[in-house]
């Protein structure tokens, strides 16, 4: 339904004649006479008329009479109406009609009423309704347009709408003139060239924003709003603003109906500054989500429009679900900014009237209405004086135009220059007008202050102004909190390192410590007992290698345990490169030189029994190639490794902790590692190749478990030790990478097994070789002979030994079967002695008295030999009736028993 009200001077005051006649009668001049006959009009002309006729009037002269004779009798002198087609949104998202077409109303009757202004001429308004509707906007804009009479300005009321109306309004060379549209958009001289506004642009109330934002200390907000053109602009401009002043936008949320998912959005990334860019319908649904998301209170803080009626809240509403009191609850504590809409100060303007006697008239105009449910209530005062801007502008024109041959009244959709001249006049307004001074800027946009307005206990109540234009933030300090003061822009999350537990660094550190003491004093004993011969079969030297490769290790556990608390950031990457060398190198030559012992070991004395005269003689120089080249590997590796993808320190975080008693704080727990971009694979490959080397060292010292040995007499213990070294390093290593994340438990297990590794090591090779030096005094006895002897005859002797105890063992076989076959012999001689001395007793006693060699007695086998040096008696076979038999006791080579040399025996038994 379209309701067209047409109203212009058939309801204005009328002139006194009386005045009129006074001023005839005093001869005075006929031109206010005739100002006040205009202003009464036909009505006014009959009075004075009758006056005339009744009255005698003194005649100044005859020009006076007649003159006066004219004015009475020309009703052809009255004003030339001048239309306004106006849209006053009466319903819609924004009602600003209800309030704003009055106040128009009010201005227009002002207006006609004055003698300066247009005098000639009468404004009148033709308006419609346009629901803040683009739609329904334009086809009242084409009613407007094609109907009579001829329109000169047109004004509209919401964003949406003028932005419709004016990008057409240059194709009808139409000034267009707004007192509600705020939209950004419209400040765009190219798009709306004849586009001016009482309203200011909804971007004014950003520099408002980022001046409350950095009063605050704020630097991280959050935005939600309505999916229209206004405000997507309006924040555009506020994210360009506040990345100027180093603020960030973390959230921006966006809705076109139901805002539901965008709150919850909000609630889900920590939202706390929300600027929220919405109508006051859509308000309402918003804070019955924030609500029921429980996004307000002490930790949050709404930035709003500050248009919205006062009591917004407050009415209901059936798209939501939410009672008033929750409505309440929910919006308590935030911040409007509204532009000032409202001259604060007592300042008469253009109209005559102050602030304070417009809203008295205004409110008289309503009918009682209440102000806080009556639409553009706030925006009353644009509207009023939009009015008066136009009938200035007007009024500037009249004598330009005049001076071109062009009246005002001669306008039409094609004339162009009556057009030029309104907007020349209307750009550089300047007045005061009961919403403040009135001038537009280059883009045709109302400058003004804004005001600042926080609700405190269910009302609003005013808390500062801001100029933006010289960026004066005038501010009465009685802002209020729901806390103890401003939230913070964000959950306070405080980072904190983690360190390793002290106590456990200096009990480790203790024990590291000891540990390289012992492995001071092992190598230490090892070099000065270098010469007796029972640490020469030990190979001395690599024992030296696993000493030093002990201690290199134990020397790791101290980078092993030390963090920021101790250097600083830039100087960790160091620490890292200690903890891997020291680490690396440490266990490449204590348990290289192990493995090269038992190594060696395996490959000498593990020959089958065919082959075992053609066995490797121990050469020292081949053990200890085998350890550089072990050590090179390692070195090699770790250059590589450095080169191409050095440590460098790494921050892991964690779970945010909530600390007692403190809402709005987070502990950030942060563990700086050592690490690089490849570090898994690096990792991959050493320990696959420690692990390799492990594994077979085990394997050797099973192998070689039963082998007795003097060339390395330590071999078992070297075998004990690699059994304790792998099984603790194949448990640690990944173990300590699972704990990672734990600093103390990952270094507890790292280091305690290299501590546990180092002292079994040390124990088990070098403490055997103290006990047996001091119990059994060899150190005494190989110093003594090597000082007499003057040298070492280490090589020597041990190829000696080999040799006698192979001949040793060839000897023993041999004497075990002579000893069989003696005893098969002595086993023959008794039968046949036996039978003998039966059948012949006394040839028996005879013999015995003649060969006392032959007698057979219960005496050492060993008495049949002849002595030690004596080659066997010669004897006639002959004469022996045993001869024969005799024979078989003759030895097959010259070695037996009885003919060895006094100085084997020793080597037989020994």
């Amino acid at each position: 339904m379209r309701e067209k009200i047409q109203e212009g001077g058939k309801q204005s005051p009328k002139a006194n004649p009386k005045e009129c006649l006074e001023s005839v009668t005093r001869c005075e001049s006929l031109r206010v006479c005739g100002s006040m006959i205009r202003q009464g009009h036909s009505e006014a002309m009959a009075w004075l008329c009758q006056i005339l006729l009744l009255r005698s009037v003194p005649r100044c002269s005859l020009t006076l009479t007649l003159t006066l004779i004219l004015f009475c009798s020309c009703p052809a002198l009255g004003k030339k109406k001048l239309y306004i087609g106006a849209l006053f949104p009466m319903s819609g998202g924004w009602p600003g009609g209800q309030a704003c077409l009055p106040s128009a109303q009010m201005a227009l009757d002002l207006v006609n009423k004055r003698t300066d202004i247009l005098p000639d001429y009468e404004l009148e308004l033709i308006h419609y309704d346009s629901m803040c509707d683009p739609g329904e906007a334009t086809k009242l804009l084409y009613d407007l347009l094609y109907t009579e009479p001829i329109k000169i300005v047109l004004m509209p009321g919401c964003s949406s709408v003028s932005t419709l109306v004016a990008e057409a309004a240059r194709m009808w060379n139409l000034i267009v003139l707004s007192y509600g549209s705020s939209s950004p958009a419209l400040s765009n001289r190219q798009r709306f060239p004849t586009f001016f506004r009482t309203h200011p642009s909804a971007t004014l109330h950003n520099p408002t924003r980022v001046q409350l934002f950095q009063k605050w200390k704020w630097t991280k907000i959050a935005t939600i709003q309505q999916t229209t053109e206004v405000f997507t602009s309006t924040l555009d401009d506020l994210e360009e603003r506040v990345r100027e002043a180093g603020i960030e936008i973390s959230v921006r949320q966006s809705f076109l109906t139901d805002p539901a998912v965008a709150v919850k959005n909000l609630k889900r990334q920590d939202a706390r500054i929300i600027v929220g860019l919405f109508y006051e319908t859509e308000a309402r649904k918003v804070f019955c989500e924030v609500y029921k998301e429980k996004l307000y209170g002490k930790k949050y803080v709404w930035f709003l429009i500050g248009w919205y009626a006062d009591n917004w809240f407050k009415i209901k509403d059936a798209s939501i679900n939410c009672t008033v009191e929750q409505m309440t609850e929910a919006v308590e504590g935030h911040v409007t900014t509204e532009i000032v809409m409202l001259n604060p100060e007592t300042v008469r303007g253009a109209s005559k009237l102050t602030s304070q006697e417009f809203l008295a008239q205004l409110m008289s105009k309503l009918g009682g209405k209440n102000p806080e449910e009556t639409g553009g209530f706030q925006e009353a005062p644009l509207a009023y004086d939009a009015v008066w801007a136009l009938a200035l502008a007007l009024n500037k024109t009249v004598g330009p135009l005049k001076a071109k041959g062009h009246r005002l009244e001669d306008f039409n959709y094609s004339n162009r220059d009556i057009t030029v001249e309104i907007y020349r006049a209307m750009n550089t307004s300047s007045f005061e007008g009961v919403s403040g001074h009135v001038v537009f800027d280059a883009q045709g946009s109302r400058m003004a202050w804004t005001l600042i307005e926080q609700l405190q206990g269910g009302s609003y109540k005013k808390i500062g102004y801001y100029d933006s234009t010289k960026g004066n933030l005038s501010w009465y300090g009685n802002d209020k909190w729901i806390g103890s003061g401003p939230p913070a822009d964000q959950t306070v999350v405080i980072e904190e390192f983690r360190y390793l537990s002290q106590k456990l660094f200096v009990s480790v550190s203790v024990f590291a410590g000891l540990g390289i003491l012992l492995g001071i004093v092992c190598l230490t004993f090892n070099i000065y007992n270098r010469n007796v011969r029972y640490i020469q079969n030990s190979q001395p030297y690599l024992n030296n290698m696993t000493a030093v490769g002990c201690m290199m290790a134990l020397a790791a556990v101290f980078p092993l345990g030390i963090d920021g608390l101790h250097v600083h950031r830039r100087q960790f990457p160091v620490v890292c490169q200690f903890r891997l060398w020291l680490l690396g190198l440490g266990f490449s030559i204590a348990y290289g030189s192990m493995f090269t012992k038992i190594w060696w070991v395996h490959a000498v004395f593990t020959k089958k029994d065919e082959k075992k005269d053609k066995r490797k003689h121990l050469e020292p120089w081949k053990l200890y190639a085998t350890v550089g080249v072990l050590l090179c590997i390692d070195i090699l590796s770790l250059i590589i490794w450095q080169i191409l993808d050095p440590l460098h320190i790494t921050v892991e975080k964690f779970t945010r902790e909530a600390p007692k008693g403190d809402l709005d704080v987070l502990i950030q727990p942060l563990l700086e590692h050592c690490s690089s971009e490849k570090m898994t694979t690096w990792l991959g490959v050493v320990y696959g190749y420690k692990g390799l080397l492990l594994l077979l060292g085990i394997f050797l010292a099973y192998e070689t478990k039963s082998i007795s040995t003097e060339k390395i007499n330590d071999h078992r213990a070297v075998g004990m030790a690699i059994y304790n070294v792998a099984v603790l390093c194949m448990i640690t290593a990944p173990v300590t990478m699972i704990l990672s994340s734990q600093q103390d438990a990952s270094f507890a297990f790292a280091s305690l097994a290299i501590v546990f590794s180092v002292y079994i090591t040390l124990v088990v090779l070098f403490v055997p070789k103290m006990r047996r030096l001091i119990t059994r005094g060899e150190w005494q006895s190989d110093a003594q002979e090597t000082m007499k002897t003057g040298s070492s005859t280490n090589n020597n002797d041990e190829e000696k030994s080999r040799q006698l105890e192979r001949e040793n063992k060839e000897l023993q076989k041999i004497i075990q079967e002579k000893e069989e076959r003696v005893s098969e012999l002595r086993n023959q001689l008794s039968e046949r002695q036996a039978l003998r001395s039966r059948r012949r007793a006394s040839t028996i006693t005879n013999q015995n008295n003649s060969s006392p060699a032959l007698t057979i007695t219960h005496s050492d086998p060993r008495s049949l030999a002849p002595p030690p040096g004596y080659p066997a008696p010669t004897t006639d076979l002959h004469s022996h009736p045993f001869a024969n038999s005799s024979s078989l006791y003759q030895p097959d080579s010259n070695i037996s028993r009885n003919n060895c040399h006094p100085s084997r025996l020793q080597l037989l038994y020994k």
